[in-house]
C-alpha cells in the first residue's frame, strides 16, 4: 500500500508573491502551472512535506485565518533566529502546554505558520 498523506491546498490572492515569500523562508518550488501567462498554482516542498497554493483566495484583515500551518522542525531555535527579523512574528519562542517549543509567524495572506519542535524528555 502506498504512503498516504494530507497535503493542504490554500487559496491565495497572489500565487506568485506567495511563492516568493515561501521560497524566502526555505520552501522549495516543486511544480507550477500558469493560465494565460499568470501563475495560478504551485506545489511547494518543505522537508518531506508539501503545500499547494492556488489562486482565487480572498484578501483578509482577520487576525487569523481558518487554517494554521503547523511546521514540525528539527531546530526551532535556529529557525526562529533565521526568520525573526525577516517575517512577521506573532508569538516568539515559547513552550506549549503539550510539550513543544514553538513560535508563530504570519504569511502575506495572514495564515499562521506555527514552527514547532517537541521537547526531548
Amino acid at each position: 500500500m502506498a504512503d498516504q498523506q494530507v497535503v493542504p491546498m490554500i487559496h491565495v490572492v497572489d500565487v506568485q508573491a506567495t511563492v516568493k515569500w515561501y521560497e524566502s523562508i526555505g520552501f522549495a518550488v516543486l511544480n507550477t502551472f500558469e493560465d494565460d501567462g499568470e501563475l495560478n498554482f504551485a506545489l511547494l516542498g518543505y522537508g518531506n512535506s508539501h503545500l499547494m497554493l492556488t489562486g482565487g483566495g480572498q484578501p483578509s484583515e482577520a487576525d487569523r485565518r481558518d487554517v494554521d500551518l503547523y511546521i514540525h522542525t528539527l531546530d526551532v531555535e535556529a529557525d526562529f533566529q533565521r526568520l525573526k527579523d525577516r517575517v512577521e512574528i506573532l508569538d516568539g519562542l515559547d513552550t506549549s502546554f503539550y510539550g513543544a517549543r514553538e513560535f508563530i509567524a504570519r504569511d502575506p495572506n495572514r495564515y499562521w505558520l506555527v514552527f514547532g519542535q517537541p521537547i526531548d524528555g
